[in-house]
């Protein structure tokens, strides 16, 4: 620009600097290089203004212009090529959906064992419990008492049983220990296995109907006593799973098992 009544005629720009009317390289405004960027060497020339800089060290690289697209860290990975797909509308399991599990042993399909065979357990179990058991107790009747005495007054005559000495005495102990042992331990077997020896011997087995598993020792115990609840009124109960649709007797009812076959 020049003015018109300037006696000075206009100034020529100094060495290595651009004229007026034209932007410094570099000036302000331009970008500047990241650091650690080469730097250009002396007397190089000067990049035009709006040339593409060079990222600055360290600085993500931009993929080129189709290239794929790196996943970001912890995105879901992509299944490989060729791999199976699920079936279109097939449900997803969600977080903490249940198992699929086994169905209740007591229903449908379910083979229950006969009469007749639970009758077999329970003589073959009621012999090996009472068998070693009476025959202590017939030592303590016979060779356990003393001899009975008699006595006559006028026209009667009346006799005592006699008592049991010592050996008598013993063997009624041990009898009932003996009584009661086996039976608590064909408990134990029935509640932790499902089957007493006679129960073997026949195949089958107690499961809770709920489970289908053995009911334990404590169940056991109460099943037990619940049989006496099956000797009532003409031992009805243990006469019920010859009708019962499950084949239950009514202190199997009680305590909810079934007995089935295996």
């Amino acid at each position: 620009m020049t003015y018109p009544n300037n006696p000075y005629p206009p100034q020529q720009p100094g060495y290595g600097y651009p004229p007026a009317d034209q932007p410094a390289p570099g000036g302000y405004g331009a970008p500047q290089p990241g650091y650690g960027a080469p730097q250009p060497a002396y007397g190089a020339p000067q990049p035009a203004y709006g040339a593409p800089q060079q990222p600055a060290y360290g600085a993500p690289q931009q993929p080129a212009y189709g290239a794929p697209q790196q996943p970001a860290y912890g995105a879901p990975q992509q299944p490989a090529y060729g791999a199976p797909q699920p079936a279109y509308g097939a449900p997803q399991p969600g977080f903490g959906a249940p198992q699929p599990g086994y169905a209740p042993f007591g229903g449908y399909g379910a083979e229950y064992a006969s009469w007749g065979a639970r009758l077999g357990a329970r003589l073959i179990d009621s012999l090996i419990v009472g068998a070693p058991a009476g025959v202590l107790y017939l030592v303590a009747v016979t060779a356990g008492t003393s001899e009975p005495t008699c006595t006559t007054s006028g026209y009667y005559t009346s006799c005592d049983t006699g008592s049991l000495n010592a050996l008598g005495a013993i063997c009624s102990l041990l009898a009932f220990v003996l009584f009661l042992g086996v039976g608590l331990f064909f408990a134990y077997q029935e509640g932790t296995t499902g089957q007493t020896l006679g129960k073997r011997v026949v195949g089958i087995r107690v499961l809770k109907e709920a489970t289908g598993q053995p009911i334990g020792f404590g169940m056991a115990v109460v099943r037990y006593l619940a049989g006496y609840i099956n000797s009532l009124a003409c031992y009805l109960g243990w006469l019920w799973p010859l009708w019962d649709e499950k084949k239950q007797t009514l202190g199997d009812k009680i305590v909810g098992t079934i007995v089935v076959k295996g």
